[in-house]
């Protein structure tokens, strides 16, 4: 029998303004101990340099990960031009350079290749499984991975200034599973520079915003105090992009033991993803079919 986990049992979200130099993981554990909370994960992974919105959901939120996740981000980020590094970031070492920089009106002409539906290679120094192992692992061992491309929708993508001819900051709204690395990378070799990204931030990722978001050292300063519970986020932010439904209390009592249960009418589909509610509370996640919510995930509260 396996052991229980210690620990709260506490639900909702608590948005993050995450500091350059901690991995997102480090993020999740450091909220999980200020909280004293059971469960925790976090919706859609930064770069341990980037800064910006990091969403954590704790308990029944946990959940609703996948839908902040699939939801869209912005990011705004600025590229050292005239340099590719092995990363295609900072960190990493210079591979290639050139004297060449574009003009301003280049870069915005180069900008529209990059909106809309794209294919994208993520960075060798990322996550990506490949035969089963981590891309980065294989690219420290010295392998030389490829890595097929991806889609991504990128909803905007606009210069926002340009403080001397090596550099260029952007502004970027896009879909689930975008690097903004591979961003730079390929505009780097689309304008024949070069390019890596040298700060990255993440202003907000669907109804989370780093504006929002406590600093380290708050979440140390409200630790394991009533204080800290004060600035959760209800479950239902992760639901913000799905449809809602009344159940009614038959349907309620039905849905919370994962069979399907009256909803009250409403202007969906059938077959269209929404969650219900009862008094306030989520109750369940699932597709709406003639009258009935037919449960995928249920929320015990």
């Amino acid at each position: 029998m396996g052991r229980s986990r210690k620990g709260r049992d506490i639900s909702g979200w608590l948005v993050v303004d995450k500091p350059a130099g901690l991995t997102s993981t480090a993020v999740v554990n450091k909220v999980r101990w200020a909280l004293q909370a059971k469960k925790a994960g976090h919706a859609g992974t930064l770069d341990p340099e980037a800064t910006g919105v990091l969403a954590v959901a704790l308990g029944e939120a946990t959940k609703t990960v996948p839908y902040i996740t699939d939801a869209l981000k912005a990011y705004r980020f600025t590229v050292r031009l005239g340099q590719a590094t092995n990363t295609d970031d900072a960190e990493g070492e210079v591979i290639a350079q050139t004297d060449t920089r574009p003009s301003d009106d280049d870069i915005k002409d180069a900008l529209g290749s990059f909106v809309g539906d794209i294919m994208q290679v993520p960075p060798k120094f990322s996550a990506v499984k490949i035969d089963g192992q981590r891309a980065y692992k294989l690219a420290r061992d010295g392998e030389d991975v490829e890595i097929e491309a991806r889609p991504l929708w990128v909803e905007e993508l606009v210069l926002i200034d340009r403080p001397d001819s090596d550099h260029v900051e952007l502004e970027m709204v896009c879909g689930k599973g975008g690097y903004v690395r591979s961003i730079a990378r390929d505009l780097g070799e689309a304008l024949g520079c070069y390019g890596h990204v040298r700060e990255l931030r993440r202003i907000w990722s669907g109804p989370f915003e780093a504006a929002d978001g406590l600093t380290f050292d708050q979440i140390e300063e409200m630790a394991q105090t009533p204080t800290l519970d004060d600035h959760l986020r209800p479950i239902a932010e992760g639901l913000a992009d799905l449809p809602e439904l009344r159940a009614t209390a038959e349907g309620a009592a039905r849905l919370r033991n994962g069979n399907p249960g009256m909803v009250l009418a409403a202007d969906v589909e059938y077959g269209e993803e929404c969650w219900a509610s009862f008094d306030g509370k989520p109750v369940a996640v699932g597709r709406y079919k003639a009258g009935e919510l037919h449960p995928a995930r249920v929320f015990n509260l």
